[in-house]
């Protein structure tokens, strides 16, 4: 009998790792990872993203930001429908995220937390974690920009719609850049809250539930996230009541540094150090701890060149359908 609950356990360790060594279940309890655990899965996850080519970042970021189109247009609609109405106003402010985060397409603030854990473990260089906010954020500001042209130069917004698309940006240009981003960095936290929180869950409905009710805190707080920010400003611009470069420089600017902080924040100063050396224990199976020189690290390429510090399984031991039947 304890042979064979052994052996369910070692079948149960075997299914639960993925390909690239990452818990697929918790140690401790099944359906629970431990803070460890959930490191160890954001690394992995970001080992494989920092190898994407530029391309296929970009196109993933300007659906992200074509997405967050959909936030602002909605939450502009039901501002109008409800008079103002803060809670009712929000209520599908979160959709464009939902697309982006369960759609897997690309959003800067996400990526301030599995990049820089994977530089922060000296896995990959900083000039490849330059290059994907480079690109995600050019390409986040694009997307937006695309879907404010589509708002602005069509009758999809109602008059009432419009007027209230165009006064978020005018109430934002009024507030002071300190203000603007300490508020920024309150949405950061949130962002990166959700992506460290969303690689402890398995199921896509709690990761819906999750993702819905931390995207409403944005609205609710008056926080501000720099994608719809930018959707927000060229939306001003469009209709020709502000200066590009008066919007990049008093509203987009502050909110992209709030939200950067923030979300690093979480990595360095919380996540990072709550965890322990048995982080990357998994990874580590094979012995070897690949990870970057001070050279590499600061002037290396613009691929994670330490990649191979977590390792592939080749071969995930399977039980034997055979073999059981035999024992049996």
């Amino acid at each position: 009998m304890a042979d064979n609950n052994d052996r369910e356990e070692a079948v149960r360790d075997a299914v639960d790792v993925s390909r690239s060594g990452a818990p697929a279940g918790g140690s401790v309890i099944r359906d629970r990872f431990s803070a460890d655990e959930i490191f160890q899965r954001i690394i992995v996850a970001a080992d494989e993203e920092v190898t994407v080519g530029s391309r296929e970042l970009f196109f993933a970021g300007i659906a992200g930001g074509f997405a967050i189109t959909v936030t602002f247009m909605l939450y502009a609609s039901l501002y109008a429908k409800t008079g103002g109405d803060p809670i009712l106003s929000a209520l599908l402010y979160p959709l464009g995220f939902v697309f982006i985060i369960l759609g897997d397409y690309q959003l800067y603030t996400e990526n301030t937390l599995p990049p820089v854990a994977l530089v922060l473990e000296r896995l990959a260089s900083l000039p490849s974690l330059l290059r994907i906010w480079v690109v995600v954020l050019v390409s986040n500001v694009f997307g937006g920009m695309l879907g404010a042209a589509a708002l602005a130069f069509t009758d999809v917004l109602s008059d009432d719609a419009a007027t209230a698309a165009a006064g978020f940006a005018q109430k934002a240009i009024e507030t002071s850049q300190i203000t603007l981003f300490s508020k920024a960095v309150f949405a950061g936290l949130i962002v990166a809250g959700v992506v460290w929180v969303d690689y402890s869950l398995r199921d896509s409905i709690s990761r819906l539930v999750l993702i819905y009710i931390s995207f409403l805190a944005i609205p609710f707080g008056s926080l501000y996230h720099v994608v719809v920010s930018a959707t927000e400003m060229f939306y001003l611009v469009f209709i020709g009541e502000l200066a590009l470069s008066v919007g990049l420089w008093e509203f987009v600017l502050p909110v992209l540094v709030g939200n950067s902080v923030g979300g690093v924040a979480l990595v360095t100063v919380v996540n990072y150090f709550h965890t322990t050396e048995r982080r990357l224990e998994t990874a580590r199976e094979g012995g070897r701890k690949r990870q970057l020189t001070i050279r590499e690290w600061l002037w290396g390429g613009w691929s994670a060149s330490g990649r191979s510090y977590v390792p592939a399984t080749e071969e995930i031991p399977r039980s034997d359908p055979g073999s059981r039947d035999d024992d049996s």
